[in-house]
């Protein structure tokens, strides 16, 4: 199973050895990736699903209150829906609690090795500036390079904040340019150049390289963890 359901406890049939069989399958998919080393979507998903399981965990209340209902009768003139709920009693609200019991030691496991191979990827990586750095590092370029490869990736960056009531977030918006070959001429300080004067809407850009020591999949695991490593950097400087 590649995929668990956001409302897997709840959807479908509700029982214990079932949802046991659900979860299984969808953690066994999670470990075949991380063994290859890919990362995304699933290390999101699983924090997704932990935090998931300790809310509802800590408000059965509103579990009960949200659960699927059934419709008993419907007034169509005042487009009003009368609910019944299909939760009457506790052997199903017990059979949740079995789930969510079993689930999150399970989720939590996976979750950390998650973690620590994030971890080892991160200290593989390093970033630096390309060239004197702007006052306003938020927008430019970033150059991620593998060693022992002859090309490296070209992407123009912007770094956007969204909040909630509580906090800001700063998220990163990368827009592919090319792959460039690199020599002994052409360096990462020309290939800045060369953009500079080919792209003139960024007269003076911040420009970043991420280099990275081994070969990690692409997509799944460097483009993210280079990413998230770009808005740190921005955001101590």
């Amino acid at each position: 199973m590649k995929e668990l359901h956001k409302d897997w406890i709840t959807q479908g049939i509700i029982d214990f050895e079932y949802k046991k069989y659900v979860l299984l399958a969808y953690l066994q998919n999670v470990k075949e990736n991380f063994s290859d080393k890919k990362l995304y979507p699933y290390l999101s998903d699983l924090l997704f699903h932990y935090n998931n399981l300790v809310y509802i965990k800590e408000n059965k209340k509103l579990l009960r209150e949200n659960f699927p209902k059934q419709i008993s009768k419907a007034d169509f003139e005042k487009l009003e829906l009368i609910y019944d709920e299909i939760v009457s009693d506790d052997s199903i609200m017990q059979q949740i609690e079995e789930i969510i019991s079993y689930s999150l030691p399970k989720v939590k496991e996976h979750l950390l090795e998650g973690r620590d191979i994030y971890e080892g990827v991160e200290q593989k990586l390093s970033i630096t500036p390309i060239g004197l750095s702007p006052l306003y590092p938020d927008e430019g370029y970033l150059f991620i390079n593998i060693d022992r490869e002859r090309e490296a990736r070209i992407f123009e960056y912007q770094i956007t904040i969204f909040e909630n009531a509580d906090e800001k977030y700063r998220g990163v918006h990368l827009n592919f340019l090319e792959n460039v070959t690199k020599s002994i001429f052409n360096t990462f300080e020309a290939i800045k150049l060369d953009l500079v004067r080919r792209y003139t809407k960024l007269p003076n850009p911040a420009t970043f390289l991420i280099d990275s020591k081994e070969n990690y999949p692409f997509d799944e695991t460097l483009l993210p963890i280079a990413k998230r490593l770009l808005v740190k950097y921005v955001s101590s400087t």
